[in-house]
């Protein structure tokens, strides 16, 4: 039997979501359109491939047996969409650059604003979202990551390394000693699943017994709470992202490997697009404008 494309992708939105509804939300599709749609898929295959439960959706032995070729069938349709964007030289159309939020609220959206004047027929499609997209398989462009990939289709295009600062509200700075100790804060870090993500991993080595007072899954959202003199936040965004927000820098050590880095990521046969190399090439020249430096591979 053939299945099609598009029943795949729906098949693997579902395997990798976990749930109907998580695909349905990613996949921009009503939840009993999807349902009944892999209940057809099931049908023609002539066998279930999940099994559906209160928490969630998780393979029958059926689907792994279907859950490989279709991940197969997603990167070569990635492939497919840019050859057939090689047809033309000329950088332009959609571009997609995928970021964790507060990279890109700090790095890509004055890009967007260089890219109006260097390439207007370029349209800057921007993914915020902590869940690492597949590039391989053409979810993305590019991403800014802030761990290297593992995956060898994929390679890192530049590396940039910032310096890690504790930042607090001037109010918050009033109530502290005049040379606090990092045991003298009161720490805003992140929430589970993202617990192991810098500085958190620091944070627990330098201080004894450390336990944060406020946590969340959003740089942003902590970098409010530290606006409302709830505690200390460590963070390695840039000064000039952080002096609107009234914030102040501490001047306190967090010893010299306090840096954290974020990494331009590209599928490599991405790179033969005009459109993903010319912003690949915009975004390597305005990471290389900061402080720290950029390091290109």
């Amino acid at each position: 039997m053939d299945i099609s494309w598009e029943d795949a992708r729906l098949f693997l939105a579902v395997a990798e979501g976990g749930s109907l509804s998580a695909a349905a939300r990613a996949l921009k599709l009503g939840q009993p359109t999807l349902s009944r749609r892999i209940a057809e898929l099931e049908l023609a295959v002539g066998y279930p491939l999940f099994r559906r439960g209160v928490r969630g959706a998780s393979l029958t032995a059926g689907g792994e047996r279907l859950l490989e070729p279709a991940r197969r069938m997603a990167e070569w349709a990635g492939e497919l969409s840019r050859v057939a964007a090689r047809a033309d030289g000329s950088p332009h159309g959609i571009v997609r650059l995928t970021a964790p939020p507060g990279i890109a609220s700090e790095v890509v959206a004055p890009l967007a604003a260089t890219l109006r004047r260097t390439h207007p027929e370029l349209r800057l499609e921007v993914l915020s979202t902590m869940h690492y997209l597949d590039l391989a398989r053409g979810e993305a462009d590019l991403a800014l990551r802030i761990r290297p990939p593992p995956e060898p289709a994929l390679t890192v295009l530049a590396t940039v390394r910032r310096r890690v600062r504790v930042w607090v509200s001037k109010g918050y700075l009033a109530g502290l000693p005049a040379r606090p100790a990092l045991e003298d804060l009161d720490w805003i870090t992140w929430a589970p699943p993202y617990d192991t993500l810098p500085p958190t991993p620091k944070l627990q080595a330098l201080v004894p017994g450390f336990r944060p007072v406020f946590t969340s899954d959003s740089i942003l959202v902590q970098m409010r709470a530290a606006e409302e003199g709830v505690g200390a936040l460590a963070t390695s965004s840039a000064a000039s992202h952080l002096a609107h927000t009234g914030l102040v820098p501490l001047d306190i050590d967090l010893g010299p490997d306090a840096v954290a880095e974020v990494h331009v990521v590209c599928a490599r046969r991405a790179l033969a697009l005009p459109r993903v190399r010319a912003l690949a090439d915009a975004l390597i020249a305005h990471l290389a404008g900061e402080p720290e430096g950029v390091e290109p591979r």
